[in-house]
C-alpha cells in the first residue's frame, strides 16, 4: 500500500521512532510513561522494519523486557515493583504539589490505579 509515495511500512517505522522518542522522554519526565510507548514502538517496528524491531528487542537497556512481554512470558517482579513505586511517587507528587483542577487529580489517581491493577495482573516472569 502506498500513500503519496510513502509506504505503509515506512509510516509504521516513522511512528515507531516517534514512540521511541516519547518513551525516552518518559525516562526523564514524571507522569510520562516509558514502557507503553516502547511497546507501541516495538509493535510498529515489527510491522514496518525488521532492522528497527531487532534493534529495540536487542537493546541492552530495555530489549529483554520488551521481548519477554511481547512473547507472553511476563514482567519480572523487580520491574513490577519499581514501576508501581515510581508511578505512585510521581502521581503522588503531582497530585499533592502541582496546582491543578480537582478533576485532573482524580483522573491521575484513576490512571495510576488502572496501571497498577494491570501490572499486578500481568504474568510475573520468574527469574533465577
Amino acid at each position: 500500500m502506498i500513500i503519496k509515495g510513502i509506504t505503509y511500512k515506512k509510516i509504521l517505522t516513522y511512528a515507531g521512532s516517534f514512540f521511541v522518542f516519547l518513551g525516552v522522554l518518559g525516562i526523564f519526565l514524571p507522569l510520562f510513561p516509558t514502557t507503553p510507548f516502547l511497546l507501541i514502538a516495538a509493535f510498529c517496528y515489527s510491522k514496518g522494519s525488521k532492522k528497527h524491531y531487532n534493534w529495540i528487542i536487542k537493546n541492552r537497556v530495555f530489549g529483554k523486557y520488551i521481548k519477554d512481554y511481547r512473547e507472553g512470558k511476563g514482567i519480572p517482579l523487580h520491574a513490577k515493583v519499581l514501576s508501581i513505586t515510581t508511578l505512585w511517587i510521581s502521581i503522588g507528587f503531582s497530585v499533592l504539589l502541582i496546582p491543578s483542577h480537582q478533576a485532573i487529580r482524580i483522573i491521575m489517581l484513576f490512571v495510576a490505579t488502572g496501571v497498577t491493577i494491570y501490572l499486578i495482573k500481568v504474568k510475573t516472569l520468574k527469574t533465577i
